[in-house]
């Protein structure tokens, strides 16, 4: 497996996602570009953060003869936030894309982006590169926001994703949010009302899990597989083309067959 990443950073194995054996089956992962420090310290993530590294220039192509290498119907292309570059390393999903598009043609890309501090421009140069699903996910409910999310905003997400929906509606969005943090069943009902009316199309919603590390926000409380599906059968309720709702379900997850889903 190494041998085939050739040096790239992959989330799946970094992070020790439980689905990962069900993904890598169906030629589904998930990289992580930008380096591994984040510029930001949101209470949910294990992320090492602090000053980054300079981007690596080589690393679109990289990633690129890593998904030919493992043979990827699909991937997902994510990293760190970079607040220290311009453009929030926008650029650099660009190239990404681009590269994995000259050389796996046939291999669907989903981009989870950062919020790019809210700037259009950067959106844009995403955009232009025409992966085939723009992700961003909300986290969590708007009470929460501060507490667990650094340096972000709620409405600001929802701009992110609003922006997209406005610039290249041929381009599905999506979110998704973890439950568990303190949030009630309202709260989790009325964010997903808010992705849905910025135009969201595709949403994830999962068990939050407090890191390895322990420094992180503590698990508030366990959400059961039939509140799940209960709130699944909501947000399809709402218009959404594709819902995925469970204890393991993460922002990737089996996120082909979600693409799949929209109409």
């Amino acid at each position: 497996m190494s041998d085939k990443l050739r040096g790239c950073n992959t989330v799946c194995l970094s992070a020790k996602c439980p689905n990962i054996g069900e993904c890598f089956s169906h030629g589904v992962a998930t990289f992580m570009i930008g380096g591994s420090i984040c510029t930001r310290s949101c209470k949910f993530c294990g992320v090492k953060h602090g000053q980054p590294e300079p981007l690596d220039p080589k690393e679109p192509q990289r990633v690129a003869e890593a998904v030919r290498n493992l043979g990827l119907a699909f991937v997902v292309i994510t990293s760190v936030t970079r607040d220290d570059l311009p453009d929030g390393a926008a650029s650099h999903y660009s190239s990404t894309v681009g590269a994995i598009r000259k050389i796996n043609p046939a291999t669907g890309i989903e981009v989870l982006i950062p919020d790019f501090g809210g700037d259009v421009n950067s959106l844009k140069i995403v955009l232009d590169s025409n992966p085939d699903i723009l992700n961003h996910n909300i986290e969590t409910i708007q009470r929460l926001t501060p507490i667990v999310r650094s340096k972000a905003e709620y409405d600001r997400s929802l701009g992110v994703l609003r922006n997209s929906f406005e610039i290249r509606p041929d381009i599905p969005t999506k979110s998704g949010m973890m439950i568990g943090l303190g949030e009630d069943r309202f709260e989790v009902i009325e964010t997903l009302a808010d992705l849905r009316k910025s135009g969201c199309r595709i949403v994830t919603i999962g068990q939050y899990l407090q890191p390895r590390s322990g420094q992180e926000l503590p698990v508030s409380r366990y959400w059961t597989p039939a509140e799940f599906e209960e709130i699944k059968k909501e947000a399809l309720g709402m218009g959404f083309d594709a819902v995925a709702s469970g204890p393991f379900v993460r922002s990737s997850y089996f996120a082909e067959q979600l693409s799949k889903g929209v109409k």
